[in-house]
This record gives C-alpha cells, sequence and structure tokens, in this order.
C-alpha cells in the first residue's frame, strides 16, 4: 500500500482572545488562521477531521469566563489563545485509531475550527444514520444520543462491578 502525503492546509479558528465578564462580546474573540497538517502523527491513535457543523450551546459563554474555585471543580474553561470547543459532526480524513476509518461521519467535542486533531477519538461516537440532515447532531438528537451513551455506559460499569 503506498504512503499518503502528509499535507498541511491552512485552518481558519475561533479562538478566545481573552476571558469575559458576563455575557461574551464579539470582541471575547478572534479568527486566527493557523496550519495542519492532514495525517494523524505516526504512533498516534487520535483522528485528523474536517468539521461540517458546529453548536453553540447555552453553557458556553460560562466557560468563557474565568471559573470560581467552586466551579473550576466540575467544569473546564476555555483556554485564552486557544480554539473554542464544543459539540460538532465532522468527517474523518485520517485515523490512527482501530475503531476510525478514513470517510467516517462523526459527532463529539471538536474546536470551533475548519480541521482538529482529535487525540482522544475514544469521546466520538459514529454517526451511522444519515437519514436525517447531519446538522440535528449538534442540537436535540445529538443531546439523546449522548444522554443514551451514557446510560449504556453506566449500565456497564454497574454490570462490572457485579463480578468482582
Amino acid at each position: 500500500m503506498a504512503e499518503r502525503e502528509d499535507i498541511e492546509v491552512s485552518n481558519k479558528q475561533i479562538i478566545l482572545r481573552e476571558y469575559s465578564s458576563g455575557s461574551p462580546k464579539e470582541s471575547d474573540m478572534a479568527v486566527r488562521v493557523g496550519t495542519i497538517r492532514l495525517k494523524v502523527p505516526v504512533g498516534s491513535s487520535g483522528v485528523v477531521v474536517k468539521n461540517l457543523y458546529l453548536s453553540c450551546d447555552p453553557y458556553m459563554p460560562i466557560l468563557m469566563q474565568k471559573l470560581e474555585e467552586g466551579l473550576a471543580d466540575y467544569f473546564q474553561a476555555f483556554t485564552p489563545g486557544s480554539p473554542i470547543a464544543g459539540y460538532g459532526v465532522a468527517r474523518v480524513l485520517d485515523s490512527g485509531h482501530p475503531n476510525f476509518n478514513k470517510g467516517d461521519l462523526v459527532w463529539g467535542t471538536t474546536g470551533w475550527e475548519e480541521y482538529s486533531l482529535i487525540s482522544q477519538p475514544e469521546t466520538l461516537i459514529k454517526i451511522r444514520n444519515t437519514d436525517v440532515p447531519l446538522s440535528y447532531y449538534t442540537g436535540i438528537l445529538g443531546k439523546f444520543i449522548e444522554f443514551v451513551f451514557v446510560i449504556l455506559r453506566q449500565i456497564q460499569i454497574c454490570r462490572s462491578l457485579k463480578h468482582l
């Protein structure tokens, strides 16, 4: 099998410029153009994806602020200078993970950018049903799937504890 060329492309990102105070303003964010390689680093189990749809959810303004000590125990704020992260639908361009192949459609947390290298793709969910618009996965359909996924994971944990 021939080795694929390691292509580097421009990657437009929405970054958090600085923590917001109160409601986020456009000035709290910036567009940055960087570059990304479209091939997973050698030995990585990550995936490189082309983001197709990104969500903007009600919890996100909270994460754009510097979190007080109590909240910081439960949530991780966005990092100034880094792309904002949220739910998205993407197409796998390259994979070092056995569960994901080039061309797969996935749903999960990704950066607000054109392309993302996801180093822990175990959190991604493969989209198998494309008979609904893909954008639905960033809304109520995606939240329902996440809820079911969490419940099934809890059942799996409970069953494994019974065998101890």
